[in-house]
């Protein structure tokens, strides 16, 4: 019998949080990109990256055929729409034609092939997002948010002549709160919209119109087709042949439809999600491929599969990936963003015949090892009301370290933005960071989070501030009691919604001993009266009717039980946030610094809803670590700036 060889690795013995981890915030910050917005137009494949070397600047890229890609859009051109605040869908591109939004402005730009952008809206308080093009009429359609008037922005669909609009474009259709989604049918003849108006978001109820489009470019009269104020539509799109179809939760799951000479016909029925919560625009989770099948991307029990649907028949691709976009034929391939759970997000060509990919852009320009990686665990633990919930548990990872023997490692369990929203298992850099240097992770899938069905995501009706706090407090009790985490070092950390919860957590429970809030709610009242459109009714349904409901409002701020927080909590937050404005954290900073207890707090200018400078990602990291070493007595590994710490 033959005898194996290989390279013993010497791990050193050090405390968890101590580790010297090969992710440090400089590679995380100047090798990395975020990926997204790919698309194909005959044989160029073009797609956004956003840049944290360059302030968070996000890049229109081409690529033709085997060519090396290029970028489109010079500095100081930032494609990023503010529709919804939270944009999405800032640009498309038809036989060469690109259209995109500019951060700074808003203002709509146009670039044809080999030329430089070119204005097309004029200078005024309007807001684009969503487009597809109208050939025939010279024009783009799109969703518009006017804020030229004092109050609430108008939403309409609005049309953007090619070749420049002075007026900012041609109402097509208002008369709702909000609109997404236009679809114009291949023969340009018909065009399909979503709707939807306060109090509901677009997941809770959504309708799906469609209308004849006149010669002339006007609208006839809308015809209902799906959706209510208790079923949510997304995503029409048009088959090749001009059938319409679309996602509509109404079996409880958001599957697939097609509208047939006026009927609407399930395509598969499946106990999974074929849908996502429309935090953004542009939101695809099918699409139709060149034979006429849909390629898809389907969510089942929290992980996320590729398919094909063709004749009723749902045929699932075995792929490497933790996760997908919808794919796009390219060249008898798939154009994808991928996941993984093991390596970077990338952009690739899939070959579902023989399994090959070819890599088109990686978010990180570097490899990690498998003894640095920790692998997402799904797990499921039992919460309150005799229910289960979900997470995914991420133990400690480093190929050259190792704890001392019968040391637990400290947890940090995370609550997800939203809330409506979910966490996936691709890999994340921000959390390697974390399991890399010795701490365990759980990513709660909590009450509320969307993957798992309508009806759980409807546990948060009525209950955001407890659901969801109960969920990460069972996730950490769970995992502790199966000796997976010290449980006199339990940690939570969220951001924006998940913020919240944090707080809630850290003020209403007992079992965190820190914490982190990334621009959270401390203030539920506060928030209702003073955020954008797009959210300001969202928390009738999660909290209840503002004012009439204020007694809820109060009892679920943390902001107002600060006697009941004992333990140290680290705030980050944006001077610009007009999501969550930054009095939410100075108010709850002022309160933890006048009871004596330890906190630090640490603002950004020029920083909105979420951080994208590089320094600013690079610094919260290392200020969050800097934190809880000084909070449970270790040092972290490297050279890390102090932090200003009240009360410590």
């Amino acid at each position: 019998m033959g005898q194996g060889f290989g390279i013993m690795t010497t791990q050193k013995t050090a405390p968890y949080g101590t580790w010297e981890s090969p992710i440090t915030t400089d590679l995380i910050v100047g090798q990395v990109v975020g990926l997204g917005g790919l698309a194909v137009d005959g044989d160029d494949i073009y797609w956004l990256e956003s840049r944290p070397s360059e302030g968070g600047r996000s890049v229109l890229v081409r690529r033709n055929g085997g060519e090396a890609a290029v970028d489109l859009t010079p500095q100081p051109f930032n494609l990023r729409s503010r529709v919804h605040e939270y944009g999405g869908g800032a640009f498309a591109v038809d036989d060469g034609t690109v259209v995109f939004v500019n951060f700074a402005d808003q203002r709509l730009y146009r670039i044809e092939r080999g030329g430089a952008p070119a204005a097309m809206t004029p200078e005024a308080a309007l807001r684009f997002a969503d487009f597809v093009f109208d050939r025939a009429r010279g024009r783009v359609i799109c969703i518009r948010e006017d804020h030229r008037a004092d109050g609430e922005p108008v939403n309409s669909l609005a049309a953007v002549a090619l070749d420049g609009d002075v007026e900012g474009g041609a109402v097509l259709a208002e008369g709702h709160d909000f609109f997404a989604a236009p679809a114009l049918s291949p023969d340009g003849t018909r065009l399909a919209w979503i709707t939807w108006d306060h109090p509901n978001m677009p997941w809770d109820g959504s309708d799906l119109w469609l209308a004849e489009v006149a010669d002339d470019g006007t609208l006839g009269a809308p015809e209902h087709v799906a959706g209510g104020p208790a079923e949510s539509v997304q995503q029409p799109e048009w088959s090749p042949d001009g059938v319409l179809h679309f996602v509509s939760d109404r079996s409880g799951w958001w599957n697939l439809y097609r509208y047939d000479s006026g009927t609407v016909v399930p395509l598969c029925s499946k106990s999974a999600e074929f849908g996502l919560p429309l935090w953004q625009l542009g939101v695809k989770t099918y699409r139709f491929l060149a034979d006429g099948s849909i390629g898809c991307v389907f969510i089942e029990n929290g992980q996320s599969s590729l398919a094909v649907l063709r004749d009723g028949n749902l045929a699932t691709i075995e792929t490497p990936f933790a996760g997908t976009n919808a794919p796009q034929s390219y060249d008898g391939r798939l154009a994808l963003a991928v996941g993984y759970r093991d390596a970077a997000t990338s952009l690739v060509l899939f070959d579902p015949k023989d399994g090959g990919v070819e890599e088109l852009k990686r978010a990180a320009s570097f490899d990690l090892g498998a003894g640095d990686v920790s692998v997402a665990q799904q797990v499921e633990f039992p919460t309150e009301g005799a229910k289960t919930s979900h997470a995914f548990f991420y133990p400690p990872a480093n190929a050259n370290h190792r704890a001392p023997d019968g040391e637990k490692p400290p947890l940090i369990v995370i609550s997800h933005g939203g809330p409506t929203g979910a966490t996936s298992d691709s890999l994340s850099l921000g959390i390697q960071f974390w399991t890399s240097r010795g701490f365990a992770v759980a990513d709660v899938n909590y009450g509320g989070s969307t993957g798992y069905g309508r009806a759980y995501r409807a546990r948060l009706d009525g209950t955001w501030g407890i659901v969801d706090v109960d969920d990460c407090v069972n996730a950490a009790r769970y995992l502790a009691e199966r000796g997976l985490a010290d449980p006199d070092r339990l940690l939570i950390r969220g951001g924006s919604a998940g913020g919240y919860t944090t707080l809630s957590a850290l003020t209403f429970r007992n079992t965190f001993k820190a914490g982190a809030s990334h621009y959270g709610i401390g203030d539920l009242a506060a928030l209702a009266r003073d955020t954008h459109k797009f959210e300001s009714r969202y928390l009738d349904r999660i909290i209840g009717p503002y004012p009439e409901a204020e007694a809820v409002y109060r009892e679920r701020s943390p902001i107002h039980f600060t006697d009941r927080l004992d333990c140290p909590v680290i705030f980050f937050q944006g001077l610009d946030d007009k999501v969550v404005p930054p009095n939410q954290a100075e108010e709850m900073v002022a309160a933890l610094k006048a009871k004596g207890l330890p906190v630090a707090y640490i603002p950004f200018e020029g920083e909105g809803h979420g951080f994208r400078k590089a320094e600013n990602i690079k610094r919260a990291l290392e200020a969050e670590l800097y934190f809880y070493g000084r909070v449970f007595g270790f040092t972290p590994a490297g050279d890390i700036e102090p932090v200003e710490i009240s009360n410590l």
